[in-house]
């Protein structure tokens, strides 16, 4: 799809006020396959390079957003641990739109109704260009780990369960 036809999303947009350079990518869109491995695939990215975008709710802190590599899991401990919070759990997903305005495979941690923390795993910080979404089902953005980071106001941190 040319790129003058990708609709302009508030994560764009907001990245575009900071002056930070990014890229919108489009793809279709599987309903019944909105994983973020699904999504590298038809990027033809790997998968370590496109990030997911899961919404939960620390004890102490409230409501926060972690960005993890497509295929990993999120370590729920570690997310408490990084967020300053005891423990957290997964927010329910009838929850989601409310809280962000977004919806399950369209999660970004870009201009969501909140400004909710932002972590994002700390392996985003190996690559040089990273996929996040951009707010719509098939829309990614393809910018620096460290301009997510600044976007966001987050914070690296280990958020993913160790393969072992």
């Amino acid at each position: 799809m040319p790129a003058a036809r990708i609709p302009k999303t508030n994560a764009a947009r907001l990245l575009e006020g900071l002056g930070i350079q990014f890229s919108l990518h489009h793809v279709e869109v599987d309903e019944e396959d909105l994983s973020a491995v699904s999504m590298a695939r038809k990027l033809d990215a790997e998968p370590e390079r496109v990030f997911k975008t899961l919404v939960a709710r620390g004890d102490k802190n409230g409501v926060l957003m972690a960005c993890i590599p497509a295929a990993a899991e999120l370590d729920l401990k570690a997310l408490a641990a990084a967020s300053g919070n005891k423990h957290a759990e997964m927010v329910p997903l009838k929850e989601v739109r409310p809280l962000t305005g977004y919806i399950r495979g369209g999660c970004s941690p870009l201009a969501a109704k909140k400004a909710y923390p932002v972590l994002i795993d700390q392996s985003a910080a190996t690559h040089e260009r990273i996929y996040v979404s951009a707010g719509l089902r098939g829309v990614q953005i393809q910018l620096g780990p460290n301009d997510l980071l600044r976007a966001t106001q987050g914070a690296y941190a280990p958020l993913t369960r160790s393969a072992d």
